[in-house]
């Protein structure tokens, strides 16, 4: 029966301070993901309506979304590469955001995906 007697002071405490580890990793990490679903969403619906084929008016077009959607941490032309192939767009993100976790211990959450007007328009309709 004594080694049954359920967890001990130390077990308790361990397991709090794991899920309070746990919990502000998910508190830090979440903006980043809610800011690349913006991203993600906004480059789908200019890609999706945008008639133009010039990539320099298509990151100004971003921009003005970005800033419209309050992303002001993050600039379209420093995440994205914007190329004209075969008439249409391809979009390229490309980058990584860096938050401080506890003292000098920072978790780094990386994006990456690629984006093409054709199939964009293809699958649309």
């Amino acid at each position: 029966m004594k080694a049954q007697r359920g967890a001990s002071y130390w077990g308790i405490m361990i397991g709090i301070m794991l899920a309070v580890v746990v919990i502000k990793a998910a508190l830090i990490t979440w903006p980043a993901y809610w800011d690349n679903r913006l991203i993600n969403a906004s480059i789908e619906e200019k890609l999706r309506t945008s008639t133009s084929s010039d990539p320099a008016k298509f990151v100004q077009d971003l921009e003005q979304q970005f800033s419209l959607n309050n992303l002001r941490d993050v600039k379209a032309k420093d995440i994205m590469k914007v190329s004209n192939s075969g008439g249409g767009l391809v979009v390229q993100v490309d980058y990584e955001v860096r938050k401080n976790f506890m003292a000098n211990v920072d978790l780094v959450v990386s994006f990456e995906k690629q984006f093409d007007q054709r199939a964009l328009k293809a699958g649309g309709q």
